[in-house]
């Protein structure tokens, strides 16, 4: 059960942690609107990952019993995947499309800001690739999860996973807002790059001596 929680608080981390237009769209609002206007934005875009998280565990259920009798190879497949991610998280430039993104002047409530996030992120069903690939690397969903409260619990923590990543992010650039330039995101993007490359490595390292 512990595994569970905390592979899941992982996988929303992994998958929320790049910078792409939501990233981009949570940083705006944080400097231009308020760290809370970042951070509702960001609760929007885990409901979305928690809507295609269970899409993917549904999905992921009915082939349990190959996912199962081809552990290690899916894991290494997994974590080849997930570091091809981290190479395009580390080699893309989230600062490219910034000077291009607006915020109106009008202020909008926090469900507006989540709304319109959850949105956003709900266009992008090819999130559920990096899902499968995340799920078959973890183990995240096995017959080892008997008991159908685990796997809530467990997909409960990857939308805490997800906000968490952004509750830090949006602390971080909420108190930095002031110093806060294009040159520090791009550090912080590929400082995450390296960090799922490293994580991918581990993985095949441990599915090869497993």
């Amino acid at each position: 059960m512990i595994a569970t929680l905390y592979k899941g608080f992982i996988i929303g981390i992994l998958v929320s942690a790049p910078m792409g237009p939501i990233g981009l769209l949570c940083i705006q609002r944080t400097l231009h609107k308020g760290r809370w206007h970042g951070f509702f934005s960001g609760v929007g875009a885990a409901f979305s990952d928690l809507f295609y998280a269970i899409i993917t565990g549904i999905g992921m259920g009915i082939v349990i019993s190959f996912i199962e009798n081809n552990q290690h190879t899916l894991q290494i497949i997994g974590s080849i995947l997930l570091m091809f991610y981290g190479i395009y998280i580390f080699r893309s430039n989230p600062t490219k499309n910034l000077k291009n993104t607006r915020v109106g002047k009008k202020t909008y409530y926090y469900s507006q800001d989540a709304f319109t996030a959850f949105l956003l992120t709900l266009s992008n069903p090819f999130i559920i690739f990096l899902f499968i690939a995340l799920y078959a690397r973890f183990n995240f969903i096995s017959s080892d999860d008997e008991k159908i409260e685990w796997v809530i619990m467990g997909l409960g923590m990857i939308f805490a996973g997800a906000l968490f990543w952004w509750f830090v992010i949006t602390t971080l650039v909420g108190k930095l807002r002031k110093v806060f330039n294009v040159r520090g995101l791009l550090i912080m993007n590929r400082t995450m790059g390296v960090i799922v490359i490293f994580l991918s490595l581990l993985g095949i390292i441990y599915s090869l001596l497993g």
